[in-house]
């Protein structure tokens, strides 16, 4: 855990705002095209992009399935019951080091041969700015990134399955990340 300290509210809101700046700044312009006839209206609602490869994290009241694990072994990944070969704790990291570190580990795990490894992002949780309250219902930063960054290039060719850990690994701050094997 690093001895900094949190940022306010206003400086997360200052911080969006940079962010978001700095994309559309980055973004070429559009080339100009010569007038066509308008388009016809489609819904305001744009069709969500479908993911590269999803790790399959467990949505309450279902069950999922995941290709190349069996039943038994993912049974026993979301009970706990693995053994645990590496672990990696992001509490307190910055988002871009902490995805930095994610990235070396998995990849430096699944070269090792490891299967399952533990993340831990700790629980989270914001203030609202009004009454200075943690809001224990919403998810930190890191645990809301942390299914993005196994579902994405270039760990998502390395990670089989993500699974919230038991408490006394964890809980709900943490993860048991399982790997493809690695090949040979």
């Amino acid at each position: 855990m690093s001895g900094g300290r949190r940022a306010t509210p206003e400086e997360e809101a200052l911080f969006e705002r940079t962010v978001r700046a700095d994309e559309r700044a980055e973004q070429p312009p559009a080339p100009e095209r010569p007038s066509a006839p308008p388009a016809p209206r489609r819904s305001a609602t744009p069709a969500p992009a479908p993911p590269l490869h999803q790790p399959a994290f467990p949505i309450e009241g279902k069950r999922t399935t995941v290709p190349g694990l069996d039943r038994r072994s993912s049974e026993r990944l979301a009970q706990g019951r693995m053994e645990i070969e590496a672990r990696l704790d992001l509490h307190g990291r910055r988002l871009e080091e902490a995805h930095r570190a994610l990235v070396r580990f998995i990849q430096a795990s699944h070269a090792g041969g490891r299967r399952c490894v533990l993340v831990i992002t700790g629980k989270g949780g914001t203030k609202r700015a009004d009454e200075g309250v943690m809001n224990e219902d919403a998810p930190g930063v890191l645990k809301r990134s942390l299914p993005r960054w196994l579902a994405a290039p270039p760990l998502a060719d390395k990670v089989l399955v993500a699974r919230p850990a038991q408490p006394k690994d964890g809980g709900a701050g943490a993860f048991y990340v399982l790997l493809r094997r690695a090949k040979r």
